[in-house]
């Protein structure tokens, strides 16, 4: 079953692609869409661009951070920052863009913490708690937006079932969200035995993990949306915490359609639910934090990875003539020891 998983997986991800795209094409049929989005990329201050950048490096800046609460969770302290920054911005520059069940991010981290003496069984370990620092940041500023802001949900309505967008829904939500949030907090504090659902089993980290955990995955999903929301005109901005409430629906529709990159999906999704700005402004916003989120990283990932096997195969290489040589000595040295023993004799 799992095998056939594989397989689906990546078949639906397309479907959701290509659906969503021609979505986008209906949205936009009849327009001319690539000279309108032109001018309103030229018509973004190169101060806001400037704050988009600050925004991504915000970003990643807590991805990393990521990596290093996991590290600390598993008693890890002799990996230096800078690599596991490096090891961070690859493993999510390339899974954002591809998509995490075409390439885990688990292979990155594996061929870079493997070089630092961690098992497999930790490297599990910390793609897991990585994971769900990511989710518990989701949980708790999408629980926060809909419990002070529970109208927000209305903004999907028509792609949501009707049940799930009124008012009364959307706070019972962010309360239930909230709850989850408190509850991990407390077991963390009490060091309560892990909590299992099914085949899925909650160990609590320490409490300064947990705290680690509150203040990085909110700040991820902050500057992810602060891109846009710095891309946005000043004129047609419907503020931050309206911008970040339909981030994190439009995010999560994209993670759950499985399309590398959310392509089409988050697009479809984010326009849908900001009818108050013009459409072509919300499409340059997002193709800004496209290139700022998704495709600079990208090219930066590439060539770190480059590095980092061309260094590794140095190192074999390298490992191998030592080993040669030192065969070699110790062959020469026992033809020696021979010769001078049948000499003795």
């Amino acid at each position: 079953m799992k095998r056939v998983l594989e397989y689906i997986w990546p078949v639906v991800g397309l479907l959701a692609v290509c659906a969503s795209i021609y979505l986008l094409y209906r949205e936009f049929r009849g327009e001319s869409v690539g000279p309108a989005v032109w001018a309103d990329l030229k018509a973004i201050p190169p101060r806001r661009y400037a704050l988009a950048g600050l925004a991504t490096l915000a970003a990643y800046a807590a991805l990393a951070w990521y990596d290093r609460i996991a590290l600390i969770h598993l008693h890890v302290r002799h990996i230096s920052w800078v690599f596991i920054s490096l090891c961070s911005f690859t493993t999510y520059a390339l899974s954002h863009n591809i998509g995490a069940s075409v390439f885990s991010g688990a292979m990155v981290r594996y061929r870079a913490y493997t070089s630092k003496g961690l098992s497999a069984t930790e490297i599990a370990i910390l793609v897991a708690l990585c994971s769900f620092t990511f989710g518990l940041g989701t949980v708790l500023l999408g629980g926060l937006v809909l419990t002070l802001e529970p109208e927000q949900l209305a903004r999907l309505h028509g792609l949501l079932p009707g049940v799930l967008t009124n008012t009364t829904m959307a706070r019972i939500i962010g309360f239930v969200c909230l709850a989850f949030v408190v509850l991990y907090v407390i077991g963390s504090a009490l060091r309560l035995r892990p909590l299992v659902i099914g085949g899925f089993r909650l160990e609590y980290p320490r409490l300064q993990v947990t705290v680690r955990q509150l203040c990085a995955g909110p700040l991820e999903l902050l500057g992810a949306a602060g891109i846009i929301y710095f891309a946005l005109p000043e004129a047609n901005n419907p503020g931050f915490f309206v911008v970040l409430g339909v981030f994190l629906a439009s995010f999560t529709a994209a993670l759950a359609s499985n399309a590398p990159g959310g392509l089409g999906v988050f697009e479809f999704f984010f326009i849908k639910a900001m009818p108050g700005v013009p459409q072509f402004e919300v499409l340059a916003a997002l193709l800004v934090f496209r290139l700022f989120y998704l495709l600079i990283p990208l090219c930066f990932a590439i060539v770190v990875v480059i590095l980092f096997e061309r260094r590794r195969l140095s190192e074999v290489i390298h490992a191998h003539h030592e080993e040669h040589a030192h065969h070699a000595h110790a062959s020469s040295q026992e033809q020696l020891q021979a010769g001078k023993t049948g000499t003795d004799a």
